[in-house]
């Protein structure tokens, strides 16, 4: 049952996160060559500012997930609804502030950032990227973080694949027509209103949620303990674009939102393997099996490692050639940035290196012990990208983000080893040594290809040889160092297509 469910959890966001990364290309593209690097710009920092309103939900979600996996593993449905109830009292009031935040913003946002254009443009843009931002809120949170947490997500991955589908075709026909920026932002939001609806529906179906339930103090244990941890996110994820809105010029936003466009869709393809994991080991913290919890984790952290070490060399060598393609034909700025661009793939890929242990972190609800890592990493991301940024601009705020991920990787590795699943350290220090050897031997084996010309064509052609070059290594040096995973892996995929029981 655990197998399927994490096949099923790991497959549906697989094609969310393929179709997001497809449809993420199509519309900034689109973007760019209707409106201009300055509109892009000014959209991705809209976008990135009305994300700060993320800052008061405080780690709370995070939080109620991790409560909600032990009613659910019991079936405590009494619980469970305490804990719906309690949070989505949370969210509602949380979108209140939203409301009132982007009134705000509409007058202070001209104040903030260098201004080109006029007032009123600005403000239905803002309004019309804040609907769906409001909805997500008062509606959708609470009923998502509940299917992911019972090992359902496969039902909120795939209700975001239509949704997200529908918007890209949508979009796609109003930009042709020559419609808006303000149109098709609006468009967006309306359309990006059916997931909650849908998820609502389906929760008010298949679970017992009372809503009208009274509670005698807070069911959520430890609301409050994920606040360090959801601030650190909040600044990881937006220092770098907020930052250069202020110090900088929106060509220069642009430019970062171009590889930050490839570089959070390979991430996030990554994080979609973990979606099913983070249930799973939520499960077994709650029942405490802790050798079976030991095995899942050590097997999702080689997938993790492996996986990520592949993605992201290939990423390195590919990007600016593809960036270099994407962009072709935009004259206003220049997108050709390899030093930045290595700098933001290796920041990029600190960040899956870490998910193994961030996920246990949060699957334990061990979040007060571990609050002064998050703490740490986003100072030193603030610290370092305000400073640097002003003489080295796009470089700067990348070596922020590099050191802040790079730190709180090795600590929390070093915690999660220690107190969540008692192993010896040196586990995690040779599987960094095996991942490192990798990405040198596929960089070595791969320097003497280049692209032919700026076309997709060419750059599909160049990334298919370095993708089958890096596989190939990846395969080889892993039945070397990790041949009893390399195994492991081949019996999960072979019950992805024929379904049959399977024991990790």
């Amino acid at each position: 049952m655990r197998a399927r469910s994490l096949a099923k959890n790991t497959v549906s966001s697989l094609i969310f996160q393929i179709c997001t990364i497809v449809c993420g290309f199509i519309l900034p593209r689109l973007i760019l060559k209707s409106f201009g690097s300055e509109v892009n710009g000014l959209v991705n920092s809209i976008t990135e500012f009305l994300g700060i309103i993320s800052f008061l939900e405080l780690g709370v979600g995070a939080v109620v997930q991790s409560s909600l996996f032990k009613p659910l593993a019991t079936r405590d449905n009494e619980e469970i609804s305490k804990i719906v109830e309690s949070a989505q009292k949370f969210f509602r009031i949380l979108a209140m502030i939203l409301a009132i935040y982007v009134g705000i913003l509409i007058f202070i946002y001209p104040i903030l950032v260098n201004q080109s254009f006029g007032f009123g443009y600005v403000a239905i843009l803002i309004l019309a990227m804040s609907i769906s931002s409001f909805a997500q809120y008062y509606f959708g949170v609470v009923n998502r973080l509940l299917l992911v947490a019972d090992q359902h997500g496969y039902v909120v991955y795939s209700i975001q694949t239509v949704v997200i589908i529908l918007n890209t075709l949508a979009c796609f026909g109003l930009i042709r027509l020559n419609a808006s920026i303000q149109l098709v932002k609006l468009t967006t939001s309306v359309i990006y209103l059916a997931a909650p609806v849908l998820m609502s529906s389906y929760i008010n179906r298949y679970y017992k949620i009372d809503k009208k339930i009274k509670y005698v103090g807070e069911p959520i244990n430890g609301k409050w303990n994920g606040v360090a941890q959801h601030v650190a996110a909040v600044v990881l994820n937006g220092t770098d674009n907020i930052v250069l809105s202020i110090f900088t010029s929106f060509s220069m936003v642009s430019i970062y939102s171009v590889y930050h466009l490839v570089l959070n869709g390979v991430k996030n393809l990554m994080i979609s393997m973990t979606n099913g994991i983070h249930s799973l080991l939520g499960e077994l913290w709650a029942k405490q099996e802790n050798e079976k919890l030991r095995k899942y984790f050590e097997w999702s952290e080689w997938i993790i490692h492996t996986s990520t070490t592949f993605v992201f060399s290939v990423t390195a060598i590919l990007i600016v050639p593809f960036v270099s393609v994407y962009t072709k034909g935009v004259k206003d700025a220049d997108y050709v940035q390899p030093l930045f661009a290595l700098l933001i793939t290796a920041a990029s890929a600190a960040v899956c290196y870490r998910l193994p242990y961030s996920i246990m972190i949060l699957a334990s609800g061990h979040y007060k012990q571990t609050q002064k890592c998050y703490i740490a990493a986003a100072g030193i991301n603030i610290i370092i990208s305000v400073i640097c940024v002003k003489s080295h601009g796009l470089i700067g705020v990348a070596i922020g983000t590099l050191a802040a991920i790079f730190y709180q990787t090795l600590w929390m590795s070093v915690y999660v080893s220690n107190h969540l699943v008692k192993r010896q350290k040196r586990i995690f220090f040779k599987q960094i040594i095996v991942d490192i050897a990798t990405a040198i031997i596929i960089y070595k084996a791969t320097q003497g290809l280049h692209i032919d010309k700026l076309s997709y064509s060419s750059w599909i052609v160049l990334a298919i040889y370095v993708s089958v070059i890096g596989i190939a290594i990846t395969i080889a040096i892993n039945i070397i160092f990790n041949h009893t995973y390399v195994k492991k892996m081949a019996v999960f995929v072979i019950y992805i297509f024929n379904r049959k029981s399977l024991e990790l």
